[in-house]
């Protein structure tokens, strides 16, 4: 019997889509009177805003305990900027710890080829929050 070929095909649809630009005006909402500073803790920069919370690397001390933070690199009050020379002098934020915890969980596996030698791993960051009180 000689060996029959199926040939299956596909039917496509294109539809055209037109390529005009329109120009949509976007208001950006720019929050003026805004304080935030820029701090170096933990070996990070973080922005920060005045009430809110934030997750750093664990720093000591218990839940309630305030911190007082002098590595202001920049600092802004809405109006006026200004910026350090690393640090600016005569500024500082304020911080409390709400939480020490653990952070999620990252996994690792290693393996050598050939050798059925085999690792499985992970590891959790301890976190501290904090809540920035003023600046």
């Amino acid at each position: 019997m000689a060996d029959k070929k199926v040939t299956k095909t596909k039917t496509t649809k294109t539809t055209k889509v037109s390529t005009a630009k329109k120009k949509v005006a976007v208001k950006k909402q720019v929050a003026v009177d805004e304080k935030f500073a820029v701090i170096s803790i933990s070996g990070a920069q973080i922005k920060v805003y005045e009430g809110k919370e934030y997750e750093v690397k664990k720093l000591e001390g218990k839940k309630g305990d305030k911190l007082e933070i002098k590595e202001v690199l920049l600092l802004s009050d809405g109006k006026d900027v200004k910026i350090g020379k690393p640090y600016v002098k005569d500024a500082s934020v304020k911080l409390e710890i709400s939480s020490q915890k653990k952070g999620p969980k990252v996994e690792g596996f290693t393996y050598s080829a050939k050798s059925r030698h085999r690792r499985n791993y992970g590891f959790r960051e301890s976190i501290t929050k904090v809540i920035v009180k003023s600046l």
